[in-house]
């Protein structure tokens, strides 16, 4: 078996409707409809997923469950990391699973994603409560042409975590950190 790789970057946008538009503008194909991505990360009580800079997540989307690993990133001009992901039967299964094996839930983020597609790209709008972003995941040629194609440059990539960009948000106005969820979310 080939090890999974994700290459990754984040573009920042004013608003969904901006957003929209230029995800259209370059013409890529829709994909999949908005729905609410709740992920869960999990992690031992000393850290170690943490501190080696990988990631655990459970994700639950249109009565789908996810889990994904993910290894650390290589940071360049983009995020570039290992991927593995499989489909699991019931969140709350798995969740009582990992919690005997002495993994806790950590940090809760949720999103709302619609995906689009261009050859060798998967575009997607996410609404976050920190603002909306198009994560740009597949090739890497195509992840830079497509970039460039919205008027934008590597200077503009974010490279960072949802999680990352929501405790700077949090500690920048003066705010505790918590779960990154929508006010009468699920």
């Amino acid at each position: 078996m080939s090890i999974p790789i994700e290459r990754e970057i984040r573009l920042r946008f004013e608003s969904l409707d901006t957003a929209r538009i230029a995800v259209h503008k370059v013409g890529a194909t829709a994909l999949r409809s908005r729905r609410l991505q709740d992920d869960r990360l999990v992690d031992w009580a000393d850290s170690r997923l943490r501190e080696s800079r990988c990631v655990l997540r459970i994700r639950k989307e249109d009565g789908a469950v996810t889990l994904t690993f993910k290894g650390p990133p290589k940071l360049a001009v983009m995020k570039v990391r290992e991927e593995l992901e499989t489909v699991v039967g019931e969140a709350e299964v798995l969740l009582t699973m990992l919690d005997r094996l002495g993994l806790r839930v950590w940090f809760r983020y949720q999103k709302f994603r619609e995906e689009y597609e261009l050859p060798g790209l998967i575009l997607a709008i996410d609404e976050t409560p920190i603002g909306m972003f198009v994560e740009l995941e597949g090739e890497e040629h195509a992840i830079e042409e497509t970039a460039h194609s919205m008027g934008r440059t590597p200077v503009d990539y974010v490279l960072e975590s949802y999680r990352g960009l929501f405790v700077k948000d949090r500690k920048a106005r003066g705010l505790p950190i918590t779960d990154m969820i929508f006010d009468n979310s699920l």
